[in-house]
């Protein structure tokens, strides 16, 4: 069989690769990175995701969505990705995943299409609950809404009713933040079982490996132009046998992620019995996206650093913004090593 993308997916990424390109390339990322206490979020790129749909893609027609499924979600993180744009895209599509899996219908009612419309930033804290909070929250500063989970469940709460700490990030794409809350606030939602909170897991995964992937593939085809028109010794340094054959291997491992990552979002939209139960098949996918997208990643980040020779290690060139951004988002999700250990459970027990 054979399974790519349909032109209309391929449309949908090439409309947010020109929108990225034409009005926030990586001269607009640097503004955001060198201004590490300003929010980190672009007024003209969070009004582009709301009025060319990026942050509906997930969200039903009857709440003023698109309807459509993780592929074309992951398209847009794969772009997002290739632009390293900042921003709480993914925080508010994920908060919108929860309430659709797990909300009650006036929830859904009061918040889908807020968050559709990017009338409202979101952001989702699963992982990593402590007596103090939960660490690392992508945009918690700016959100409007948060979904957390908790020993009980999942709750949605207002930003009157948490506390965040701003956290320093090596990568300047993001803003981090701790999110503590008292007990009793926020308003449970009540299908927020282990079921649900798995197929989020599983959603903020690939969505997190198609950034990467995106990002990994943007790495690898600026370093090829370069080296193209980089010279040593008279002729191109991409003409050397060692660096083509180290340019080859990287082109097939990011072409194994993106593939994965495909592969992965379409096992959610399809697989996934009634969208709240994550089956084996499934889990299997995320796992190998996951673990893939990481390691392909920070190979590629890393090479375009060295292959873009002494440039490339200078703070005005911006392989520093694809490197440090792949290696925060290969340990968020789970790191490649815990999703090779899930795809062990999986397969031999």
């Amino acid at each position: 069989m054979f399974f790519a993308l349909t032109d209309d997916q391929r449309d949908f990424g090439a409309a947010v690769r020109d929108f990225l390109a034409g009005k926030f390339d990586t001269e607009a990322v640097r503004a955001v990175v060198e201004d590490p206490d300003g929010d980190g979020l672009p007024a003209t790129l969070w009004q582009a995701m709301g009025e060319q749909g990026w942050l509906a893609a997930l969200v039903p027609e009857e709440y003023d969505g698109l309807g459509l499924g993780l592929v074309e979600a992951q398209v847009i993180a794969r772009e997002l990705g290739a632009g390293v744009a900042p921003g709480p895209w993914r925080g508010t599509v994920l908060a919108a995943e929860a309430i659709r899996l797990a909300g009650s219908k006036s929830q859904q009612q009061q918040w889908l299409p807020k968050l559709a419309a990017g009338e409202v930033v979101g952001a989702l804290a699963l992982r990593g609950s402590t007596e103090d909070g939960w660490p690392a929250v992508e945009y918690a500063g700016s959100a409007d809404l948060l979904v957390v989970a908790d020993a009980f469940g999942l709750r949605l709460l207002r930003a009157d009713e948490v506390s965040t700490r701003r956290l320093d990030s090596f990568d300047g794409t993001t803003r981090l933040a701790t999110v503590t809350l008292a007990d009793g606030v926020g308003e449970p939602l009540p299908g927020g079982s282990v079921e649900v909170h798995a197929q989020l897991a599983a959603r903020a995964a690939v969505l997190i490996a198609a950034d990467l992937v995106g990002g990994a593939r943007e790495a690898l085809t600026r370093t090829v132009a370069y080296d193209r028109e980089r010279k040593q010794f008279g002729v191109p340094v991409g003409s050397f046998q060692a660096i083509k054959h180290s340019m080859a291997d990287l082109h097939v491992g990011v072409t194994m992620a993106e593939h994965a990552v495909l592969y992965a979002a379409h096992a959610l939209d399809t697989g996934a019995g009634g969208g709240t139960t994550l089956d084996d098949a499934a889990a299997l996918a995320v796992a190998v996206a996951k673990s893939k997208a990481s390691d392909a990643a920070q190979l590629v980040t890393g090479a375009m650093i060295q292959y873009h020779g002494g440039i490339g290690y200078t703070w005005e060139h911006e392989a520093h913004f694809f490197y440090k951004r792949a290696k925060r988002l290969a340990g968020t999700a789970g790191t490649a090593a815990e999703h090779r250990e899930r795809i062990a459970a999986l397969t031999i027990g």
